[in-house]
């Protein structure tokens, strides 16, 4: 049966010529069908099905999930395009049947008897509503785009991909669902996502991907997607492994938190690099040279010797009393047994563990060359012996990472014994506290201090392996983040999301061959995003200015978007009074307005704004239809997008790092984070570089 016909569909009894109007009908039934889909789980009785009452409590929460993904989200259209396919399925055709339609939305919807009314945008058959072309029509005779407004289904828009006399042209409902206001967190891009976004999107979990992308190039919608893609395609093998998406801060998560759940997506978890390594508090700052240091690769190498210096090869034998017996083992057996677990590069804390049952079995030998047989419970009874647990007390302690790290900044010679080789003096004296603390609770850990005991952590025991984890604005992390990331990927796969041209930390990433190689994922396939959806043309070349300083040989973004009047640059002698006057002419458009600055100068313009009476949120709080105004510090603009960006002097942005070149990429974020208008208001003369034309 017809994905867009059932039997009982209301479009059967509308005029066959409006189309519009039959559309409307299909729209009105699928709501129906899926409020219907919905009711049947809500009337699920589990009482009579359920052994015990932790089984009853697991298939609870699953039903409420379910019933969770089947909500019919009012302002968040049901389907937004349609296929017309042109013949029956054969041995090399796409899925379809002769006349059939398909509609095309974020999530599955069925009649009551089972026929499809809405397709998952997932589904092998819905792929050619984003890859077709008047080149590769894919079967598709006739591709439907639908236009709404609050919701409602106002309009749509045919492409007839066979018809040859029919040239190809830009969508505009595409364009205007691209440049639709935003207000509230970041929505998914499912009706807008582009051929080369589909690619990469749909590409197999075996693999891991790096995606560079310019501002606006959709990278961290496609990374989003990906995973529900990941998750439609591979959901019984992810239930069991697990996704988690790692953002740079907490109000990025938030700001990003619902496109999953829009695709019906309840499952998968996201926290920062901070939170997967949060094994102590972190109540201190580095300064950026000793972050740097922390962050090497280098410092991996550091901590497995300290590590691995409290192995002590033992010079006593051994001697094990059971009953009327004595057993010995002399020293160098012993010895060959501590060099063989060395040898194998097991994880410490599993080598401390294995140690007494390997000394018991060379107690147990012996015991059956004197004629006894021994089974397993005499050698667990001899590997639990005081004498055996004083050996291994002795030569293979347990090492407590926060403890090890604590001693290597402390400690100058225990630092060197275990750097010698690998950092120089100057290095070692960077990362020494000068003021030692007392213990693990009172030490003022940094970020970097924690993520080297996370790292000491994993060479004592195993982190646990997800099966997919997505990594955004990447191009921030240090060597030794990359590497705790990629312990919770090591035996998944990874999508890894980022600009070159965005780093902003003093350790940022110079090349993604380097920062995957740091990953573990160095057979990554690198893909490039150069099309640019969201900003405009004009502020794109703008920024694209600061590229020769910033990160030379990247290629610039492409706007594909012509705003006419999206730039405006201001010279000001009175900054405050017209960087109030600029946010007020961006509220007078529909959407929401990003006020950025240097983090030094958000005091004074919030004081500003509320003896104004301007109303304004801080990143991370939700912007409404009464509150459209964001005043956002320029360190946590990265990832952010606004209708509107009012820019506060950019020469302020730049100062407010500790070098030219992050000023610079600072200033490159702050400048690309509008979708409809930038504009940038100064007193202090620009950045030469912005003022440098072809």
């Amino acid at each position: 049966m017809p994905a867009h016909a059932p039997a009982d569909d209301p479009a059967h009894d509308t005029d066959p010529a409006d189309p519009l109007a039959r559309e409307r009908a299909h729209l009105a039934s699928s709501r129906a069908a899926l409020r219907a889909m919905r009711e049947d789980v809500e009337a699920l009785d589990i009482r009579d099905v359920t052994a015990n009452w932790v089984n009853a409590a697991v298939l609870e929460r699953q039903i409420e999930d379910r019933v969770k993904a089947l909500a019919d989200l009012s302002h968040t259209p049901l389907f937004f395009g349609r296929l017309d396919y042109l013949h029956a399925p054969g041995a090399d055709q796409a899925e379809g049947a002769e006349g059939e339609q398909f509609y095309i939305g974020r999530r599955h919807v069925h009649d009551a008897e089972g026929d499809p009314m809405v397709i998952d945008w997932r589904a092998p058959v819905s792929q050619p509503f984003y890859r077709a072309s008047k080149k590769d029509a894919m079967d598709i005779g006739l591709r439907r785009r639908f236009g709404y407004t609050g919701g409602d289904l106002t309009a749509y828009e045919d492409e007839h991909l066979s018809d040859p006399a029919e040239t190809a042209r830009t969508s505009k409902l595409l364009q205007q669902e691209i440049e639709r206001p935003r207000v509230g967190p970041m929505r998914d891009i499912v009706a807008t996502i582009q051929p080369e976004q589909d690619e990469i999107v749909r590409s197999g979990l075996s693999g891991s991907v790096c995606v560079q992308g310019g501002p606006g190039t959709g990278k961290t919608a496609v990374g989003l997607h990906r995973v529900a893609y990941l998750l439609y395609a591979h959901r019984e093998r992810l239930a069991r492994t697990g996704t988690l998406v790692i953002g740079p801060n907490a109000s990025f998560l938030h700001y990003i938190e619902q496109v999953l759940p829009a695709l019906g997506e309840l499952e998968v978890k996201q926290a920062t690099v901070a939170d997967l390594v949060a094994h102590v508090e972190v109540k201190g700052v580095d300064e950026a040279p000793a972050a740097v240091v922390k962050g090497d690769a280098r410092m991996a190498e550091v901590l497995r010797r300290a590590v691995r210096s409290h192995i002590t090869m033992p010079t006593e034998p051994l001697v094990v009393v059971r009953g009327s017996r004595r057993w010995r083992v002399p020293a160098y057996e012993i010895a060959e047994i501590v060099q063989e677990l060395m040898d194998r590069d097991i994880r410490y804390g599993a080598a401390h563990e294995a140690l007494p049952q390997r000394i018991a079995h060379a107690v147990l030998v012996r015991m059956e060359q004197a004629g006894e047989a021994p089974d397993d419970r005499v050698q667990d009874a001899v590997a639990r012996n005081a004498a055996v647990k004083a050996v291994v007390k002795a030569v293979w302690p347990q090492v407590d990472p926060a403890k090890l790290v604590l001693r290597l900044l402390c400690d100058p010679e225990f630092l060197a014994a275990s750097a010698e080789g690998v950092l120089s003096a100057d290095e070692q004296k960077t990362i020494l506290w000068a003021k030692p603390a007392r213990s693990v609770k009172s030490a003022k850990w940094s970020a970097a201090d924690a993520v080297l005991i996370d790292e000491a952590n994993d060479l004592v025991a195993r982190t646990h392996s997800l099966g997919h984890v997505v990594i955004d604005e990447a191009q921030d992390l240090s060597p030794m983040q990359y590497r705790a990331v990629g312990r919770r990927c090591s035996t998944g796969s990874a999508t890894v999301l980022g600009d070159l041209a965005q780093g902003t930390t003093p350790w940022a990433t110079a090349s993604w061959a380097e920062a995957l190689r740091h990953l573990g994922k160095a057979d990554a396939v690198v893909e490039e995003l150069t099309a640019g959806f969201r900003v405009p043309r004009e502020v794109i070349a703008y920024a694209s200015r600061l590229l020769p300083s910033i990160s030379p040989g990247l290629t610039p973004v492409e706007s594909v978007r012509e705003t006419p009047g999206a730039l405006d640059v201001r010279e000001s002698a009175d900054l405050d009074t017209d960087v109030l006057a600029a946010c007020r002419e961006a509220l007078a458009h529909e959407g929401s307005t990003g006020l950025i600055a240097a983090d030094a100068r958000v005091p004074a313009l919030a004081e500003a704004l509320t003896a104004a009476g301007m109303v304004f949120l801080a990143p991370g709080e939700e912007t409404t239809s009464e509150s459209r105004l964001t005043l956002v510090p320029a360190s946590l603009a990265k990832g952010l997008e606004y209708d509107y960006v009012v820019l506060d002097e950019p020469a302020a942005v730049v100062d407010g790092e500790p070098d030219e070149r992050t000023g610079l990429r600072r200033l490159y974020v702050a400048l690309t984070r509008a979708v409809s208008g930038l504009t940038v208001c100064h007193a202090a003369p620009l950045p030469p570089q912005l003022t440098e034309t072809d």
